[in-house]
């Protein structure tokens, strides 16, 4: 009779699984094939797209040792390591339980029959293969480790786990084992004599079965070798950000004649493609992120444990949103808590970015103030008529906010309450982020619960809870890095939808980014500086728009109240400014031992004032100690160097003249001049070091008639001088120092003020508050007293040399008439 030999082969998925039953442990026949097969599902399946859960509690690895070389390379490959113990085999069989449960809840569902055929359409996002490698069973197999052993031979095929077991059957079963359970979703082998044979195969057939040997131990090390080269980094998963990137009109949008950027207002139709910020696996075409773009809920909460991917998904949420809206309908206010030093001053970063029309940023609730005089309802009347932008509110590390609990966590979670319920309908919408939603302080339930959108990447199991809803726990099953679930209703299982975080490199967002500033450019929108606010550093004067655009135009007339621009804010909000009206008491003083930060904040408030007036409008007096060849000398040159204006520069020696002239011009002034005249301003830095100027010097026996004049002088200068137009703005070291240098009368004159860190009876004696005691290194206060204001900011740091001189071009311009 002719013999016939036909391979026997694992097909997957209906008999990819493999059983071997014995009489003995550990036997050299089924080791070698386990091993032979777990070498060729390698070599035939591109790398990453396999992982081998290893289990052998009798040989201690010795069975599979060769494989261990995989794990030098990629550790998912082999699940880190060879497990023998009792407790870890019931722990990895419980991480596959759970990646069956994902893999039904998230991704098959009822739409697809296996993971196979979800894979086919998944693409770059498919799921790997995985097999269980099991020596020696039951050994050191608890009867819960049993009963899920079944459960994954039996779900495991359709969710693309196999198994590959060698059964010892001398060993007695654990309570619960139903032998026929393995055998019915397994090619069972069994033995016959000396070889194998199919189980249940009819003996007179007279079918042999030969098992293959594995290739000799030199070569089997050098594909195990390359294999893992091959694998180094395939877990790792990286969607392009152009797969949801604008595209041209083939993508669905129904109107634009060149590309989709920029295209927000009306919902218009797109495919799945234009998703925002991540692309869903093949089991949900995007839908519900769909949905909630055409229709925006109120606010998204994000919650993660792998940083950096988390932060790239800010990336790619903003840049997208950049691409599809202009900053005419959509404004960005992103603070970004970070702990460390003075964290509890809870740092902001706000892009000042101007609504249509180009209105300085609002805080939401000045938003819903001026929605509400104008008599509108939402956001929509406010489009309609071209008043309103949309405005996204991202907050990054949000529980910050929530560290202690105290005033600043109860106003800011009445604040978050608040835009949270009502800001949708003034097109307000937040993106909160943080690492964990667990701890002793958090956002109130209730705020959470009016965020329908939720996104979850991998995270344990009580934040799982806690970012869904209680019976929601499928964040807890996410493994792969960048792996997410969007969910739309409010936390609720049927709402998941899986999705992988699309990557942004560096170099790509700041190319898209460019492209968006082109566009801007193209289209005559104005450039717009985010605010940032660095807690650990001075404010930067090249950020303050205001001021670029005060020294780029040519003003045609004296400003009725002229800004002196002192620093960047800790609020939403323009810069920290000085205003100078023609009224009692519109005087400047600043206080405190940061000499670098006075004098930098004399240079801004100079050029600030000058780049506001006319030629022939102002005049500046600059009275300083400061020696020729010190930092500060320099600094100061350079400044009245770039100053357009009439600037006199006064040192001690010329107090009298410059005073006489002064007390002569108040003097002209309050008899009365035809015209406006223009305004002056008096600068002294370090007031306390000019004996001549202090007031006790006027009774002094040792004082000459010439020197107590000129405190008398500057007296009156303080008390009468500023509804003149004249205007003093002095640098003192300390309040002691104030005290000489100046009486009561003078300094109640004195209602603008700044104050750096001092004692708290200091700051109490000189802003009614101890709060200045707190302050940090690159803080300040900003007290007016008229107005009851007082406002913590970060002063300028000193302008550069170069930025001075691109300052002084521009200002130069005005001495012949013609623009920059």
């Amino acid at each position: 009779m002719p013999q016939v030999s036909i391979p026997l082969a694992l097909t997957f998925p209906a008999e990819g699984s493999l059983l071997f039953e014995t009489s003995g442990s550990g036997e050299p026949a089924v080791v070698d094939t386990v091993n032979n097969v777990i070498l060729r599902l390698l070599t035939s399946t591109p790398p990453g797209k396999l992982a081998f859960t290893i289990i052998d509690p009798v040989g201690l690895g010795q069975s599979f040792a060769g494989l261990m070389h995989l794990g030098d390379y990629e550790e998912s490959l082999i699940n880190r390591r060879i497990w023998t113990q009792r407790d870890q085999i019931d722990e990895r069989l419980a991480e596959l339980s759970e990646h069956i449960e994902k893999v039904i809840q998230m991704y098959l569902r009822s739409e697809y029959a296996t993971i196979s055929e979800y894979n086919a359409q998944a693409g770059s996002v498919a799921e790997k293969y995985q097999f269980l490698v099991v020596a020696d069973f039951p050994s050191n197999f608890s009867e819960t480790a049993v009963r899920r052993l079944q459960s994954i031979a039996a779900s495991g095929p359709r969710c693309g786990i196999f198994t590959l077991i060698h059964w010892d059957q001398r060993q007695s079963a654990p309570d619960g084992f139903a032998p026929e359970e393995l055998r019915r979703n397994s090619v069972a082998l069994v033995r016959a004599g000396a070889d194998f044979a199919l189980a249940g195969a009819s003996p007179e057939s007279g079918a042999k079965l030969r098992l293959d040997s594995p290739p000799e131990p030199d070569l089997a090390g050098r594909i195990i070798h390359k294999i893992g080269q091959s694998s180094i980094d395939s877990n790792r998963v990286e969607v392009p950000f152009s797969q949801v990137a604008p595209r041209r009109p083939r993508c669905g949008w129904a109107t634009p004649p060149t590309s989709c950027v920029w295209r927000s207002g009306a919902p218009a139709r797109r495919s799945t493609r234009c998703s925002p910020s991540a692309r869903a696996p093949a089991s949900t075409p995007s839908s519900p992120a769909r949905r909630a773009r055409e229709n925006p809920p109120s606010s998204t909460s994000s919650s993660r444990t792998s940083r950096s991917r988390a932060v790239r998904s800010r990336w790619s949420f903003t840049s997208s949103i950049s691409r599809r809206a202009s900053s005419s309908v959509l404004r960005h206010q992103a603070p970004a808590p970070r702990p460390g030093r003075g964290h509890r001053e809870r740092s902001r970063i706000c892009p000042q970015c101007p609504p249509a029309g180009g209105r300085r940023a609002e805080t939401p609730g000045r938003s819903f103030s001026a929605a509400r005089r104008a008599g509108r309802c939402g956001i929509q009347e406010g489009r309609r008529r071209r008043t309103y932008a949309r405005s996204l509110l991202l907050i990054d590390e949000f529980q910050e906010f929530f560290v202690e609990d105290d005033a600043i966590a109860q106003t800011a979670s009445l604040l978050f309450d608040r835009i949270v319920r009502q800001g949708r309908a003034f097109g307000i919408h937040v993106l909160l982020g943080s690492q964990s939603l667990g701890g002793a302080y958090s956002l109130a339930r209730a705020t959470l619960g009016q965020m329908v959108i939720r996104v979850a990447l991998q995270c344990n199991e009580a934040d799982a809870y806690l970012i869904m809803d209680d019976t929601n726990s499928a964040p807890r099953l996410l493994s792969r890095p960048g792996e997410g679930i969007y969910n739309d209703a409010g936390g609720a299982i049927e709402g998941n939808s899986p999705f992988q975080v699309v990557w942004l490199p560096d170099d790509e967002r700041d190319d898209w980014l460019d492209k968006v500033h082109g566009l801007a450019h193209q289209r005559g929108l104005p450039a717009v500086t985010p605010i940032v606010f660095e807690g650990n550093a001075p404010a930067d004067i090249r950020e303050n728009d205001l001021l670029r655009a005060a020294l780029t135009t040519i003003p045609t007339a004296p400003p009725a109240a002229a800004l002196a621009w002192l620093g960047a804010p800790n609020s939403i909000k323009g810069p920290t400014e000085a205003v100078f009206h023609r009224q009692s008491g519109n005087h400047l003083l600043i206080v405190g031992q940061r000499d670098e930060a006075a004098l930098s904040m004399l240079g801004a408030t100079l050029l600030s004032l000058s780049a506001q007036h006319p030629l022939g409008t102002a005049r500046f007096v600059i009275i300083h100690s400061a020696n020729p060849g010190t930092p500060e000398f320099d600094s100061i040159e350079r400044v009245v160097h770039a100053i357009p204006h009439e600037v006199t520069v006064a040192r001690g020696q010329d107090l009298a003249e410059v005073m006489n002239g002064l007390a002569a011009e108040q003097k002209e002034r309050a008899v009365g001049t035809e015209g406006h005249p223009p305004s002056v301003f008096v600068i002294i830095h370090g007031l306390h070091k000019f004996k001549k100027l202090r007031q006790e010097d006027e009774f002094s026996f040792s004082a000459s008639e010439s020197e107590a004049s000129s405190g008398a002088q500057l007296t009156d200068l303080i008390c009468e001088g500023s509804s003149l137009g004249l205007h003093l703005i002095a640098t003192v070291d300390t309040f002691n120092n104030v005290n000489r240098s100046l009486s009561r009368k003078a300094l109640s004159e004195f209602e603008m003020r700044i104050v750096f860190q001092m004692s708290a009876n200091d700051s109490a004696s000189l802003i009614d508050s101890p709060k200045a005691s707190n302050l940090g290194l690159h803080r300040a206060l900003f007290y007016n007293q008229q107005e009851g204001h007082l406002e913590t900011f970060r002063p300028y740091a000193t302008p550069t040399p170069e930025w001075i001189a691109e300052a002084a071009v521009s200002l130069a311009q005005r001495r012949g008439g013609v623009p920059a």
